[in-house]
């Protein structure tokens, strides 16, 4: 086990950069102040984290403001590259887990959470006790497998991407060309954690409504297919096939992506993916065996899936 890294040299992503936060800002452009950007129940998750459409409840979400990667196409590019936010203390990010809870959340998903954790652990540890509903890391796939491992009391379900595949197309677009390395020991080692994924099946909230399942513990592991580059998508399902143990996690194939931020200056990707792309896909993961999961309709690709970050909740 390692000694939990401080903002005083930052380690916490596997950029290793060492600043000192509490004098400037890290390559994740935070510095120790603890900031977000939303805290509300969220419809458009997978089905076994937000519940069905019509339930009252959704899945918890926190948007922290900053993020380890610098992806050019980022939907979430006014809190991850513009750090947008409001400042918080550890008090009152606990506080915001338990109204959640309050409002209906079925589970707290903190969402690109890496790089304020010495600040998010304390909020958790006060009211872990008082929170009945599991806890989700919801991040870029971008950790080191020691802060995945040092967090294994803390998180219930984890919810990683895995990008990409190839270094130099990680490097382009994410500006991470070491992506693929630490992502994939990252993702092992929480698959490791969790094990299978484990379910709860949620009473129905009217007396006319069937109930439903939810996830409790385990890995979603999410792809987003991008436009022009199914090959490195299929490439990454033959390693997920390959190398991750089987049915002890769900593979979630996402098609929701739209040209934001600075995808425009790169033209390969500046449109959203055809159904041909996706669905080539999605049938490479299926001959390799690879069946459980969640695969997304063509709509998805909508600009009113990202949530407005007005601060609501904060």
């Amino acid at each position: 086990m390692i000694r939990f890294p401080t903002y005083e040299s930052c380690t916490l992503c596997p950029r290793m950069c060492r600043i000192d936060r509490s004098r400037k800002t890290g390559y994740c452009g935070c510095t120790d102040q603890l900031k977000a950007a939303r805290a509300a129940l969220h419809k458009w998750e997978e089905p076994c984290l937000s519940g069905p459409e019509w339930a009252r409840g959704g899945s918890g979400t926190v948007f922290f403001s900053g993020c380890t990667l610098k992806c050019c196409f980022c939907q979430n590019y006014p809190i991850s590259s513009e750090q947008f936010g409001k400042e918080l203390n550890s008090n009152e990010l606990a506080d915001i887990f338990l109204r959640l809870e309050d409002q209906g959340a079925y589970n707290i998903n903190l969402v690109t959470p890496t790089q304020f954790l010495p600040s998010i652990l304390p909020a958790l540890d006060q009211v872990r006790s008082r929170l009945s509903i599991p806890i989700v890391y919801n991040c870029g796939g971008y950790e080191r497998p020691e802060i995945v491992e040092y967090l294994k009391d803390y998180v219930d379900i984890w919810l990683p991407d895995l990008k990409y595949h190839d270094s130099a197309l990680s490097a382009r677009l994410s500006n991470c060309g070491n992506y693929f390395e630490a992502a994939s020991r990252a993702i092992y080692q929480m698959i490791l954690q969790t094990g299978a994924p484990v379910f709860e099946e949620h009473a129905p909230e009217e007396p006319s409504q069937p109930s439903f399942l939810l996830m409790k513990k385990g890995v979603i592991l999410r792809h987003m297919v991008l436009p022009g580059h199914r090959d490195d998508s299929i490439a990454l399902m033959e390693w997920v096939s390959r190398e991750l143990p089987k049915g002890q996690y769900l593979l979630s194939l996402l098609s929701q992506y739209t040209p934001f931020y600075h995808s425009c200056d790169h033209p390969d990707i500046n449109r959203r993916i055809t159904s041909y792309e996706y669905q080539k896909v999605v049938d490479a993961a299926l001959s390799l065996g690879l069946t459980e999961g969640f695969i997304q309709e063509k709509s998805s690709a909508k600009e009113e899936y990202t949530p407005p970050f007005d601060l609501k909740g904060l």
